[in-house]
């Protein structure tokens, strides 16, 4: 094999509480629930991408150095998921409506209308709209 190839790609985040987590995902952004495992992680169809989201948890054998943890600090990010709308006022408005909570009104910058909100456990998200 010279080249990569995989079937799919799955972004994962990490969460306190996944059946919370799965509500607000499933409320909020209208994301569809394709398996839940022993109440530990549940994998989401947004948009059409795969999305898990697990619990936090320690080292293993095949990751002996690393350890799962939910964002301590939200306003310290270093990843976010951006969604490309069409609309960026009338999503905010429906999103808000929904549960969300952005850190503001969604702010012009000149080719790009733009909002932002986190999940309950402090990821970032964004809208974005071309102008």
């Amino acid at each position: 094999m010279d080249q990569f190839e995989a079937r799919a790609m799955t972004h994962m985040l990490v969460v306190e509480d996944a059946t919370a987590s799965r509500d607000w995902y499933v409320k909020v952004l209208g994301a569809s629930v394709y398996g839940e495992y022993g109440g530990t992680s549940v994998v989401l169809d947004l948009l059409g991408n795969w999305l898990l989201l697990v619990t936090g948890g320690g080292p293993s054998p095949e990751k002996p150095t690393v350890t799962f943890a939910a964002p301590g600090d939200a306003d310290h990010v270093s990843s976010q998921l951006i969604f490309r709308v069409d609309d960026c006022q009338g999503t905010y408005v429906l999103l808000s409506a929904r549960g969300a909570q952005f850190l503001s009104a969604p702010l012009d910058r000149g080719g790009e209308i733009r909002a932002f909100f986190r999940d309950p456990d402090g990821h970032l998200f964004e809208i974005s709209q071309l102008t």
